[in-house]
């Protein structure tokens, strides 16, 4: 079993060592950005089947960036995370959580372990993927876990940025943010607008392949 961290708040000196690398910023820059088609790929889930983003066409899409490394996805662990994702799959909601932490990260885990980590954590997303090389998260500019995207039943990219409002690794404090997820989420199913289609994401860096950190 992997073993589990005690966290507290992280200081502004701590938040800002997350930083990603410079070298990886002008890449990230290029990403696809809200109101273009998300970009389509094709990854391995834990399992090694392969999954591929346009077959899901027609149903809503969220994609979780992921590391059980990193304090902020831990915070969201605790069960709201977990919650989301059984609240909006049971509306046909398609939940991929994905991960690409490099293999030589500290922070790695095998598929095994990463699917044996989901289990332990009762977490329900539709698929967890691998992405070890990186692609996936630089065409969407994934920098931080947990970042999160959501994408509409026609394909286009209409979400993305942080799980909530409150960027802090404390789980008190998820009771007292706007779930920015779970608001564009309600939107969408009812047909509307997201009305808060971006905002700034929070986490731990992405540790992507060459890159240094």
């Amino acid at each position: 079993m992997l073993q589990r961290r005690q966290f507290t708040t992280l200081s502004a000196t701590a938040l800002g060592a997350l930083a990603l690398p410079a070298s990886l910023l002008p890449r990230l820059a290029q990403a696809a950005s809200v109101g273009q088609p998300a970009p389509d790929f094709t990854l391995s889930d834990t399992a090694g089947k392969p999954v591929k983003l346009s077959q899901y066409k027609g149903k809503p899409v969220v994609l979780e960036w992921n590391n059980p490394g990193c304090p902020f996805v831990r915070k969201h662990y605790q069960g709201n995370m977990q919650a989301l994702q059984k609240a909006f799959t049971a509306q046909g909601v398609v939940w991929l959580a994905v991960n690409s932490t490099r293999n030589d990260s500290a922070d790695h885990l095998s598929p095994a372990q990463l699917a044996r980590w989901m289990t332990e954590q009762k977490a329900s997303p539709t698929a967890t993927l691998m992405d070890e090389d990186g692609t996936v998260g630089m065409a969407y500019g994934a920098r931080v876990t947990p970042h999160m995207y959501v994408v509409n039943p026609q394909g286009v990219l209409v979400y993305a940025g942080a799980i909530d409002s409150i960027p802090s690794a404390r789980v008190a404090d998820i009771e007292k943010a706007t779930n920015f997820v779970r608001q564009g989420l309600n939107e969408l199913l009812a047909g509307k607008p997201v009305s808060n289609p971006t905002s700034q994401a929070y986490g731990c860096s992405i540790k992507y392949k060459n890159a240094a950190t």
